[in-house]
């Protein structure tokens, strides 16, 4: 049975959430079983019959608007555009279409305005985070930072994220005050938290709640696949979309 995990956060009764676990689906390994990723090596029917599956189980009103992911800042808006496009971010007013980006070890993210008209999907890697695709689809709502829900999903957890000086140095440049979200690990790496570096983000543009980011995709095999575990696995994705 397809398993998910639907967002604990105070989203208008319009915003519909949710985040995929790697349970439920017909993919073989390593791609086991609900593998939702076209561009990993996967039997791509079998992919095919793993969306199909997510649509009928979550209700979903539409296609998911999946996108060519390629850790950057690029936003693109749901409303009108349908053809997958490189973009780490989908962003809609419509109700009715699905945004959605797929992790296996980065941070997905979800966005909703407390009046329920707009919400959106950030897939945060440590690229993108530091560059600062969060500010990117901020920047399509309307209202202030604290009128804006988040909400972290499972991503890598901070015991595991292990990253090179250039990582740290990348996030301090913008923000000394990310130092915390880095521990010593051995000469020249360093453990990184990317669940502070994010919310260390959305403190800053003021976002009003905050919630989320208490799993680790590295350490739970069972329900999460993992790039930095495994090498060659599947994707998870997370969705987000307003009902009318």
């Amino acid at each position: 049975m397809v398993e998910l995990i639907i967002p604990e956060w105070p989203a208008p009764k319009n915003v519909q959430a949710l985040f995929t676990t790697r349970l439920g689906g017909v993919s073989r390994a390593p791609y086991d079983s609900l593998n939702l990723g076209a561009h990993v090596g996967d039997d791509r029917q079998r992919v095919s019959s793993n969306r199909l599956l997510l649509g009928s189980y979550a209700g979903l009103p539409s296609v998911p608007h999946w996108l060519e992911q390629v850790h950057g800042c690029e936003v693109v808006h749901c409303d009108t555009e349908r053809t997958p496009v490189e973009a780490d971010a989908a962003t809609t007013k419509r109700p009715g279409r699905v945004c959605a980006v797929m992790t296996a070890d980065c941070l997905p993210l979800l966005l909703c305005n407390r009046s329920g008209t707009r919400v959106a999907a950030v897939h945060a890697g440590w690229r993108g985070l530091a560059a600062g695709v969060i500010e990117a689809a901020l920047a399509q709502f309307e209202e202030p930072g604290g009128e804006v829900l988040a909400w972290l999903g499972p991503a890598i957890g901070p015991d595991a994220f292990e990253v090179g000086e250039e990582v740290r140095e990348a996030f301090l440049r913008v923000d000394p005050l990310t130092e915390p979200g880095f521990k010593r690990n051995r000469p020249g790496h360093w453990l990184a938290d990317i669940y502070f570096l994010a919310r260390k983000r959305l403190s800053s543009l003021q976002v009003g709640y905050i919630g989320g980011g208490d799993y680790c995709t590295f350490t739970d095999a069972t329900r999460f696949f993992s790039y930095r575990r495994d090498g060659v696995t599947g994707r998870m994705a997370a969705l987000i979309w307003l009902t009318a």
